[in-house]
């Protein structure tokens, strides 16, 4: 493996975490507080090694190659669909960090009322967050791969 697999590794991360906080949905839904609260430790912890890999992606990038990221340059028409999926991604993956600790630390308190009133909010936009990144993933690197 080497630095370049980490977007690929990164997209895995984020569809993985998608599926564990689905999971989590699925089981507070059916009363599983258990599993429920396992999967979203899991999801947690999936989501904190995709931003480790992701730092280190870019960091890389940056320190050792001299390289800014990948640009999304064709085709020219899709263009702003993509810029509009990877600003909304962007800017709601750094408003969804606070949302999940402050989530997960009422949930940890057992505070469940004052939780489940953030989760409503925390949960689509995490959701939101992991799936978008998988599809810039596949848009950037398999639909339309920029070279």
């Amino acid at each position: 493996m080497t630095i370049h697999d980490l977007p690929a590794v990164n997209a895995t991360l984020n569809g993985l975490s998608a599926i564990l906080l689905t999971l989590g949905f699925i089981n507070i839904k059916r009363g599983n507080k258990t599993a429920h609260g396992n999967c979203m430790v899991a999801a947690f912890c999936t989501s904190v090694v995709f931003l480790g890999c992701y730092l280190t992606y870019h960091g890389y990038l940056a320190v050792v190659l001299h390289e800014g990221p990948t640009r999304f340059l064709h085709p020219a028409w899709f263009r702003p669909v993509y810029l509009t999926i990877l600003l909304t991604h962007t800017v709601l993956a750094i408003v969804i960090v606070p949302l999940i600790l402050i989530t997960l630390w009422r949930a940890r308190k057992e505070r469940f009322e004052s939780h489940k009133k953030i989760a409503r909010w925390t949960l689509p936009l995490w959701l939101y967050v992991s799936v978008t990144g998988v599809v810039i993933y596949w848009l950037l690197y398999v639909k339309f791969p920029q070279s």
